[in-house]
């Protein structure tokens, strides 16, 4: 599937990525780019540090949308399994996280992605597995 910039606008109006601070900046062949400036009530134990669970989200939603520019209008995916390790302590304003698909089959879709500070240093890093389904909201 191919975005437009009115539909990567519509996509991240969503309150979901405006109460966390995502946005979804580019998806295209099979890559995606998004980032995060931490809402300070999701950082804890410290005002700069967001919670993993913050970089988590980011890090599933761009791993999602790698999948979605491969697949067929119509069509969505739901996470199936993620692992994350986190390599260091995420602090400041600004993460950004790349993501790819690394295998696709008729059901299954494969990810990794990385996850870096506003210094460029990298804070987390993951691999996904994500379904294939038919989209209830899809009308032909």
């Amino acid at each position: 599937m191919e975005f437009t910039p009115e539909e990567m606008n519509s996509i991240n109006n969503n309150s979901l990525y405006n109460a966390i601070g995502i946005s979804v900046e580019d998806a295209s062949e099979g890559k995606a780019r998004s980032h995060v400036r931490p809402n300070k009530d999701f950082c804890w134990p410290f005002e700069d540090q967001p919670h993993g669970g913050v970089l988590f989200t980011l890090m599933d939603t761009t791993m999602a949308w790698s999948v979605l520019t491969l697949i067929d209008e119509g069509y969505n995916c739901a996470t199936i399994s993620l692992d994350i390790q986190y390599t260091r302590r995420a602090s400041g304003e600004l993460f950004v996280c790349h993501a790819l698909v690394t295998q696709l089959g008729g059901q299954i879709a494969y990810t990794r992605a990385d996850i870096f500070d506003e210094k460029e240093k990298l804070v987390a890093t993951g691999q996904g597995s994500f379904r294939i389904i038919r989209s209830p909201f899809y009308k032909d």
